[in-house]
């Protein structure tokens, strides 16, 4: 277990080396080690959730945190049960559904470019999206991005096409995965409401390759990557020697699921990063660095709402505003990141979660991890 400050997070004086206080066998050579500063209560928290989760059987917990400058990571476990090498907080994970964040960003530079009205109809830019699909109306890429379009979850179909092993296995491209969906029937719904599915980011992916000519790791790259430098950040490709393993159980076997095929081409939750790449991604997008402000909003949402574009919001009690991100759960991991509305206050905390059955229902622990990492961040401002 190991935990890592930046700058101070409170200076106090260093503590005075006399003859009349220092035993005469310690000696008084150099200057004196001044004592540790105190640690702030949100540290304390997440270091005790952190033991907690490796005593319930957790491989690793990573955790970075940004305040107004000051940065401060935290890496208990292990990479891998085999080898049991150190985990450390550079170390990629799945990020599951925050990975939505970065695809929604290169959906918002294709209409900056005129090159995509989120108010046309996928058909417009997907033509299979209607003759394959089946739509019960129009559905337009707005829908798509806010998970109001009731299409199917091609995941559902997928699962039931064989074991988890063989097709967790299987390599699933965008194309598959629609046509996943498409053996469902897609209800038509009085109202359009929020109903998460893998597969609207599936045909959002689809559409973004389609205007690019390119693949959708590469669209990611050019966008988001190569201009962050998120050196721990990738969708697809070979698994890095130092990524964090997470597993499973399967009929009381357990797997590892560090890099399941099915996942290689996933908008809605194929990426690999790191804690401290997730923080940077999300200030910079908070910041306007990815985005001009109108779109930056547009993620947001609308004051009354609580997910947007790929950004969901909690309560930043510190300013009475919003912290913005996603929590990510899939097969193995979760994570959590939050972000405040400047850029200057964020937590990324990521688990491996301990060994269980793979289930479509979100991992109980997710929740928690949300509720830990809100009272963490909101303990935070008292302590500037």
């Amino acid at each position: 277990m190991g935990t890592t400050q930046g700058r101070p997070w409170k200076r106090i004086a260093a503590a005075l080396c006399t003859v009349l206080l220092v035993a005469p066998s310690a000696g008084c050579t150099g200057e004196p080690r001044p004592p540790q500063p105190d640690k702030p209560a949100a540290f304390t928290l997440l270091e005790s959730f952190s033991s907690r989760m490796l005593e319930e059987g957790a491989p690793a917990v990573l955790i970075a945190v940004r305040n107004q400058g000051n940065s401060w990571t935290h890496a208990a476990g292990v990479r891998n049960l085999e080898t049991r090498e150190a985990a450390t907080a550079t170390d990629p994970v799945h990020i599951g559904g925050i990975t939505e964040s970065m695809v929604a960003v290169s959906v918002l530079k294709l209409v900056e470019e005129g090159k995509l009205n989120l108010d046309r109809q996928a058909s417009d830019y997907l033509p299979e999206f209607g003759s394959v699909l089946h739509p019960p109306g129009p559905i337009t890429v707005r829908q798509l991005l806010t998970h109001e379009s009731g299409l199917p979850d091609f995941s559902v179909p997928l699962l039931a096409s064989g074991t988890w092993a063989e097709t967790m296995n299987r390599p699933l491209s965008l194309e598959h995965q629609l046509a996943l969906a498409a053996t469902l029937p897609w209800e038509r719904r009085l109202a359009q409401i929020f109903n998460y599915s893998r597969s609207d980011y599936a045909a959002l992916g689809l559409i973004i390759e389609r205007l690019r000519g390119q693949s959708l790791s590469r669209v990611l790259t050019a966008d988001i990557v190569q201009p962050l430098g998120l050196a721990a950040t990738s969708l697809g490709g070979g698994p890095s020697a130092s990524m964090v393993h997470g597993y499973v159980t399967v009929e009381g076997k357990q797997l590892d699921v560090a890099r399941p095929a099915w996942q290689a081409e996933l908008p809605s939750g194929g990426v690999v990063s790191s804690v401290e790449d997730v923080n940077r991604f999300y200030a910079a997008l908070l910041q306007g660095s990815l985005l001009p402000p109108d779109q930056v909003t547009a993620m947001k949402g609308g004051f009354s709402q609580y997910y947007g574009f790929a950004l969901r919001r909690w309560n930043n009690t510190c300013n009475n505003r919003f912290y913005y991100g996603l929590p990510g759960d899939t097969d193995g991991y979760g994570m959590v990141t939050m972000t405040s509305e400047d850029g200057s206050r964020q937590l990324t905390l990521s688990v491996a979660y301990p060994p269980a059955p793979p289930t479509l229902q979100l991992n109980p622990v997710i929740y928690e991890m949300q509720d830990v990492a809100l009272e963490a961040l909101n303990s935070l401002c008292s302590e500037n």
